[in-house]
């Protein structure tokens, strides 16, 4: 392989590692919210204590997902010096407002809330949790933005003596219609992430028997998130769809594996055959779905491969401008077909729960425990989608991936940092799992301080220190 494979791959492999702990901390952090919000307002232990529990959860990924993105953004200067020339003005803008806005926010308040517990009122200490939260989704907006730039380039001009991309609407970038469907769309897939981790956690519990009361709060709450979590994504997901039809409708086409322009086209649930080719043999169809999805009728016109890439070669020159369409067709189904199972198990769970009846059976936990994957799976299999849906352009219409890679950059150099990169990230997973199966299995604290900003025991235990 070359050094734009090599690159790609590395790519590839240290951004989809990176993205298994965004959806779970952009998630999570918010459970711990309402969980610190219910104890403040109703001084019931059993929240304190899940505050503890989830919030050394939630702090495990965050530090995982602080680590591993760094890598992301020095990639862009390694392997795609030629990227970083030609989109550094605009590209470099929204995440330079995420560093400097954003994650100086959740950091900041993150640090006061770790740190603050007996030191701070307990109600500036909630709306520390609270900022940094908000600080999460705030940085998300941002990188979601810069990437929404990259699907549909707008808010710049090409400056003709040095050909690079020059910024000059960033209402533009941040809030053209891409970027805030893209925002809605990922942010509630995360909640189904955490959701169903929050759910399979306390699942777990519930089968040992182990603080019932406690977890039996968790897990109920996990699939209720997962069940409004997976309406709203459903929503975000047929707006968003429309919009990539207008904006890429290549992207579509090979999701579908329609290779020929067809009006009240169906939506195939299962094809065969050689997707790379001319054509596909679609085995199962709804009738007309496709369409619907497309344009809001059951009626529309949608275009094919054959028929775009031809408008393509008109416009940009020879090429072939078709992404491969196994990867877009299979992901695009994985995306759905895993967030509907895990919406079927949460009507299934909170059935369970029904009538103040509490499932303990080892079989709830194991479903709980393996449904984690679904979401989890579905929404790494959407991002998959979204960036190799796009190819071969890297900024859609602007900038092709071929051109973007590092010229200087050796094969052997990348396979160097590559192999480093994996043999990392494989020794933080295993990090990983240990901690949080470790504090898991460890479980809530029995005992908690049910006030800990008590100031008259703050003052009992002080001690007098003499120094000059």
């Amino acid at each position: 392989m070359g050094a734009l494979d090599l690159a790609r791959w590395q790519f590839g492999i240290t951004t989809v590692y990176h993205f298994l702990f965004v959806p779970l901390t952009l998630g999570t952090v918010w459970f711990v919210v309402g969980f610190q919000t219910a104890w403040y307002r109703t001084r019931n232990p059993k929240y304190l204590k899940l505050t503890k529990f989830f919030g050394k959860l939630f702090l495990i990924n965050f530090a995982m997902g602080v680590v591993t993105g760094i890598v992301q953004e020095f990639q862009f200067g390694m392997n795609w010096s030629e990227y970083s020339r030609f989109v550094g003005d605009v590209f470099g803008a929204p995440l330079a407002m995420e560093a400097l806005l954003a994650f100086f926010l959740e950091s900041t308040f993150l640090g006061l809330w770790i740190f603050g517990w007996d030191r701070l009122p307990k109600k500036l200490h909630l709306a520390t949790i609270w900022a940094a939260a908000t600080g999460t989704l705030i940085s998300a907006f941002f990188i979601l933005a810069a990437n929404a730039w990259m699907q549909h380039p707008v808010g710049y001009e090409i400056n003709p003596e040095t050909g690079r991309a020059v910024l000059n609407d960033i209402s533009a970038v941040l809030f053209q219609n891409t970027s805030l469907i893209a925002f809605a769309h990922t942010i509630s897939s995360s909640f189904m992430v955490a959701g169903a981790g929050v759910a399979a956690v306390g699942a777990y519990f519930l089968m040992k028997g182990r603080q019932v009361e406690v977890f039996r709060a968790a897990a109920k709450a996990g699939a209720w998130v997962v069940l409004v979590a997976a309406v709203v994504v459903s929503i975000t997901g047929d707006m968003d769809a429309k919009i990539m039809v207008q904006q890429q409708p290549m992207k579509m086409a090979a999701a579908e594996g329609l290779y020929e322009t067809s009006s009240s086209a169906p939506f195939s649930v299962l094809s065969v055959g050689n997707l790379s080719g001319s054509e596909a043999t679609h085995l199962i169809e709804v009738p007309g779905l496709l369409s619907f999805m497309a344009t809001g009728s059951f009626d529309g016109t949608v275009e094919g491969i054959n028929n775009i890439q031809a408008q393509y070669e008109q416009q940009y020159g020879p090429g072939n401008y078709a992404p491969y369409v196994p990867v877009s067709y299979w992901g695009f189904r994985l995306m759905i077909g895993l967030g509907m199972l895990a919406a079927l198990y949460a009507l299934w769970a909170l059935w369970r729960f029904r009538g103040g009846r509490t499932p303990k059976g080892k079989a709830f936990s194991v479903v709980s425990s393996l449904i984690v994957l679904a979401p989890l799976a579905g929404i790494s299999a959407g991002w998959i989608f979204t960036e190799m849906g796009r190819q071969p352009w890297i900024v859609f219409g602007a900038q092709k991936t071929a051109d973007a890679v590092s010229p200087l950059v050796s094969p052997l150099e990348v396979w160097i940092s590559l192999i480093g990169f994996t043999l990392v990230y494989a020794a933080l997973a295993v990090v990983e799992v240990i901690l949080l199966l470790r504090y898991i299995k460890a479980g809530a604290p029995e005992d908690v301080d049910e006030d800990p900003f008590d100031d008259a025991k703050k003052d009992a235990d002080k001690q007098l220190y003499f120094a000059y």
